[in-house]
């Protein structure tokens, strides 16, 4: 013989279906919720990580044209005042730097004319004709 539920039986039945779809919203809206709060920290998290890779490059711009003038400075004093890699150390101050890092920023140096000789477009060729 088939069991018949009851008539309270069905009666819960049919109570618990609210209670249950109320759950599963409030279990969305949570969810919603922590799903908003991650991708704002995300975001807070984006600009901070954006911030520190800013500052490193203009650190890095900075150092670089630092050593540019410290470069040409050194190559001043080696070839402009005829002094030695140890005579230009000593009139900087030999223990704030080294043989090898005078020649490092020597080499270094980028000319502005050099530099704009390669930006520039080629000047025109001289037809003959004159």
């Amino acid at each position: 013989m088939k069991k018949v539920p009851s008539e309270s039986m069905r009666r819960s039945a049919v109570q618990k279906q609210p209670r249950r779809q109320q759950a599963r919203l409030r279990a969305r809206q949570a969810r919603a919720k922590v799903r908003e709060e991650q991708a704002g920290r995300e975001r807070r998290l984006a600009r901070w990580g954006e911030a520190v890779v800013v500052a490193l490059l203009e650190r890095d711009e900075a150092v670089a044209e630092c050593e540019q003038r410290a470069g040409r400075a050194l190559r001043s004093l080696i070839v402009e005042g005829g002094m030695k890699t140890q005579e230009a150390l000593a009139w900087c101050g030999s223990e704030t730097l080294t043989g090898r890092e005078v020649h490092r920023l020597i080499r270094g140096v980028v000319d502005a004319d050099v530099e704009h000789l390669n930006q520039s477009e080629p000047p025109p060729q001289d037809s003959g004709a004159g």
